[in-house]
């Protein structure tokens, strides 16, 4: 049915690959600045846009690249989230993001694995949070149906 259809639009590969693709986008962008301004501030006078120039051309995909593993993974357990849980709700981004965390950090073991997953989950609960509150903060409100009654 409709649903279906629905859910087909909203979770396919190309969802993944896009969010993927803009995750790659922010970080290379936001980890290109950081490096520039970082890789200049440590070369040495007369040498600083060349220094930071270099600091972004290394640095500045790795974390795009890190962004984009992120991002990737994240869209992929929401789709599956979705799936399984047949709902679309904020329970799904909260949920994507801790199983995000725990399985980037799983090298580090149990005990990282599960720091990492609590954190990635608390802050997709306040990403949401915050979401929610400026929709609610800036939603229409509906005009009144009469005006008051005269006083008398």
């Amino acid at each position: 049915g409709l649903l279906y259809l629905d859910f087909q639009r909203l979770c396919s590969p190309w969802v993944i690959l896009n969010d993927a693709g803009g995750a790659f986008a922010m970080g290379a962008i936001g980890g290109g600045t950081w490096h520039f301004i970082k890789g200049a501030r440590n070369s040495p006078y007369g040498e600083r846009f060349r220094g930071g120039l270099n600091s972004m051309r290394s640095r500045g995909p790795i974390v795009g690249g890190n962004f984009a593993v992120w991002g990737s993974m994240f869209s992929t357990f929401e789709c599956v989230l979705k799936g399984v849980r047949q709902k679309e709700d904020p329970w799904n981004s909260i949920g994507s993001g801790a199983i995000t965390g725990g399985l980037l950090a799983a090298r580090g073991g149990w005990r990282a694995a599960s720091v990492s997953a609590v954190f990635g989950g608390v802050l997709l609960a306040l990403i949401e949070g915050v979401g929610i509150a400026m929709s609610r903060a800036f939603a229409q409100q509906p005009p009144a149906l009469a005006p008051p009654p005269p006083a008398q």
